[in-house]
């Protein structure tokens, strides 16, 4: 009878053992988690609608070491709704973008922080009048740095009058619009991921404030809108719900 003990104590010994080695095994280190989201950035980027040959425009280096100061640039930041009929110039342009979901590190992470490194937001641009552009629809690939023609249209009067009205949607010579693919938060946080969204687009419309004023432009968060009307206008796919609308102008 002790040697049948014996036996059934080794064993259970042994399946202890491996319980604890297979839990253990899946406790992952700091560097192994970032590493982690790092690969899932890259799989998100990946996601990205194929592109045809032709569509993609190269845009300006963005400029890391500018002249002014965060502390200045929050002083300046205002919610600006007039602007000059200037062009608005590429550079400007990529940088605004940039400020937004840029490539800030080797392993794909951007200037705006993402729960997860799940990075759901996707920058788009109406193209009113952006020097060497043509007027119409973009969609910003942050890990190529380029802009990507969805399509070429005039959509500034429609969709003045689904943002009711508002006189920045045609006055800007760009409207930024930010949308985004929820699934890519809530796959992996459930519910609790929805908020995780709406706070990545705080962060990343308040750099392009910031960055708005070290470029001395003009632009103010649009957030009241139809919001079927708008998604129909822009025609950017069922996975988006556009969130914000940042008109930009020479001020």
């Amino acid at each position: 009878m002790k040697k049948y003990i014996t036996i059934f104590a080794i064993f259970a010994f042994l399946g202890i053992v491996a319980i604890l080695f297979t839990v253990g095994s899946r406790v992952m280190t700091p560097d192994q988690a970032e590493a982690s989201c790092a690969i899932h950035a890259r799989e998100v980027n990946t996601n990205n609608p194929t592109t045809q040959d032709g569509n993609m425009i190269d845009l300006p280096n963005p400029i890391t070491d500018g002249q002014m100061s965060i502390e200045e640039a929050l002083t300046l930041r205002r919610s600006i709704r007039s602007y000059t009929d200037e062009s608005l110039t590429l550079d400007d342009l990529a940088q605004l973008l940039w400020s937004a979901q840029g490539i800030t590190s080797e392993e794909g992470f951007r200037t705006a922080p993402s729960a997860g490194a799940t990075f759901p937001l996707d920058m788009f641009v109406v193209a009113n009048d952006v020097e060497t552009l043509n007027t119409g629809i973009y969609h910003y690939h942050p890990h190529e740095h380029q802009l990507e023609l969805l399509r070429e249209e005039d959509v500034a009067s429609p969709l003045f009058r689904a943002c009711l009205s508002q006189s920045m949607i045609l006055d800007g010579a760009a409207v930024l619009v930010f949308a985004a693919v929820f699934e890519r938060t809530t796959d992996r946080y459930g519910e609790r991921g929805e908020r995780y969204v709406y706070n990545e687009i705080g962060h990343a419309s308040q750099n392009v404030h910031l960055q708005a004023a070290a470029l001395d432009l003009g632009t103010v968060v649009i957030g009241a809108y139809r919001d079927d009307e708008v998604e129909e206008i822009l025609q950017l796919g069922e996975q988006y719900r556009v969130l914000y609308l940042m008109p930009v102008g020479n001020i």
